[in-house]
């Protein structure tokens, strides 16, 4: 509560990353805000018809909103739309996995209430990317988990060696490792891509489109296979969007340098993923009980403020 018994007021922009049905008309929205990072709100009438913002808080769109802030759970009070990409990025399939990836991404990568301004940006540019249809869906998915990763601290190295640091160009690549190791640090297992797959990974990290958006299919299927291992590895666990994404199902097995009997190399076997679309997510049901619970707690205390 702020000083004049009322609750605190706040305004910032916001990535909608995805979205929950709370009670006959209302919604949980999870944002990424540019300045108070991973935010849960309550957005309140907002699936009925004659809502006024109700469009506004729809995955994929930035928005400018304005909340009270709760204990569980802040409220928004009005949301105006900065770039309206989720109507565009939804009518076209690719653009729409990719992008579903990028927000189940960027909510694994976050804190609530921790600040991530170059998580928030880096997310609304991957979005811009793709509304504005500037390069292939694909690419620009492998290029902005590559970056989220490696603003996390899990930055991969294409050059030298992950390991030991010795010079590059190296063949062998290994997702525990953090990227290419040299002959002296590989580990039984290890990848070996073709060295363009290689330039086109490096290329996306640095963002030289030129390069990258010249690359052939099969590197490029290749390095998405790459990139998709090396995020689930250091996530510690599968994306239930990435299922989806038409890639991901068509990367064709890379050569394994040296195999351990009986042992599957990390590229080799797909990480089990949840069936259940990451979008429409539900909530646990004892968690959604204690929501609606403190629901119309929360409805008297805004209208004791407004009135």
């Amino acid at each position: 509560m702020g000083e004049n018994g009322l609750m605190p007021l706040y305004r910032d922009e916001a990535v909608v990353l995805r979205t929950h049905k709370l009670g006959e008309a209302d919604r949980i929205i999870t944002l990424l805000t540019r300045e108070r990072g991973r935010v849960r709100t309550v957005a309140k009438g907002v699936r009925r018809t004659t809502s006024r913002f109700g469009a506004r808080l729809e995955p994929f769109m930035v928005v400018d909103v304005q909340c009270y802030e709760g204990r569980n759970l802040d409220t928004v009070t009005q949301a105006e739309t900065l770039a309206p990409y989720g109507d565009v990025i939804c009518r076209d399939y690719s653009a729409y996995t990719a992008a579903t990836v990028m927000v189940e991404t960027a909510e694994q990568l976050t804190e609530e209430h921790e600040p991530s301004t170059q998580q928030y940006l880096l997310l609304a540019g991957a979005l811009r990317s793709l509304g504005g249809a500037e390069h292939d869906p694909s690419l620009v998915l492998d290029a902005y988990l590559l970056r989220a990763l490696a603003i996390a601290g899990w930055a991969p190295s294409f050059h030298d060696c992950a390991k030991c640091g010795a010079p590059g160009p190296h063949r062998a690549f290994n997702v525990a490792a953090g990227g290419t190791v040299c002959l002296v640090c590989r580990p039984p297992g290890s990848a070996a891509p073709a060295p363009e797959t290689l330039l086109l990974l490096a290329c996306l990290l640095s963002g030289d489109w030129v390069v990258a958006d010249a690359s052939g299919e099969r590197n490029q299927r290749e390095g998405s296979g790459l990139v998709a291992a090396f995020l689930q590895w250091h996530l510690e666990r599968g994306l239930r969007s990435l299922r989806h994404v038409d890639r991901v199902r068509t990367v064709r097995p890379l050569p394994v340098l040296q195999p351990v009997a009986g042992q599957p190399s990390l590229l080799e076997g797909r990480l089990a993923l949840d069936e259940q679309p990451f979008l429409e997510a539900q909530i646990e049901p004892d968690e959604l009980r204690a929501l609606e619970d403190q629901h119309p707690a929360l409805d008297r205390h805004l209208a004791q403020e407004v009135g």
